[in-house]
């Protein structure tokens, strides 16, 4: 992941920095950063990601919301080509769905400079994920096996960098990242291997970067370093697009 690249999955990560296009990975253009552009339907793709095909009815008892609303942004969402019918389990009574990407991708800055509304929207959704997946796994810290609490880790570090270190530093942590066994559906593991999320969160401090005058000095907006393979879910409680 690079410094102008947000990936969010269901937790199930990209190939490896380089590998070229995923074809289980989309990068958003306009029409699909406008239809992640709701809390709920970042929740829903995240929850289809994680856990396979659903119903809507499923899907929101799982979330807790009406299965009418649900529904119609799991509907919202095929439209936009996020997920699909799964016909093998569908019937006249049920519709099944099911993700059509495992990773989701947003590199072009330019869009999202034409589309602040929807790039806030589904960030701050993506975000809001972290934190609450976070939460659900200290809530669960005085059940959770002693060798997972002394893995556990939530640490930061502030450093003094330029735009370009940013960059090389996310670029350096993510290939530690792809040395270790991916989370891919079939995929032979080791006794006692588990699901682990590994989020990364290279920002500069709060208030101390003048975006105003970044603007004037480059009016067209930041360069895209990402080539669309940074690994992240996009999910706080395995409910948003890495």
């Amino acid at each position: 992941m690079s410094a102008s690249n947000v990936s969010t999955s269901s937790g199930e990560p990209e190939g490896p920095a380089g590998a070229g296009p995923d074809p289980e990975s989309v990068v958003l253009d306009a029409k699909g950063l406008r239809a992640l552009a709701h809390p709920l339907r970042v929740r829903l793709l995240g929850q289809l990601r994680r856990h396979g095909p659903s119903t809507a009815t499923r899907l929101a008892e799982r979330l807790g919301v009406n299965s009418g609303t649900a529904s119609y942004h799991v509907r919202r969402l095929g439209a936009a080509g996020f997920v699909e019918e799964d016909t093998e389990r569908g019937n006249a009574r049920e519709r099944w769905w099911r993700s059509v990407h495992r990773t989701t991708s947003l590199t072009d800055w330019e869009l999202a400079d034409r589309e602040p509304e929807a790039t806030l929207a589904y960030l701050h959704s993506v975000a809001s994920g972290y934190a609450r997946r976070t939460r659900q796994v200290l809530d669960g810290l005085d059940t959770m096996p002693r060798a997972w609490r002394q893995s556990l880790d939530i640490s930061d570090w502030l450093l003094r960098l330029t735009p370009e270190e940013a960059t090389a530093l996310g670029e350096e942590l993510q290939a530690v990242v792809d040395r270790y066994r991916q989370d891919l559906p079939g995929a032979a593991t080791p006794e006692g291997a588990e699901r682990v999320s590994v989020i990364l969160h290279l920002l500069p401090e709060p208030g101390t970067v003048d975006i105003a005058a970044d603007a004037v000095a480059d009016p067209a907006g930041p360069p895209d370093h990402g080539n669309g393979d940074g690994h992240g879910d996009g999910d706080g409680d395995g409910d948003e697009p890495r």
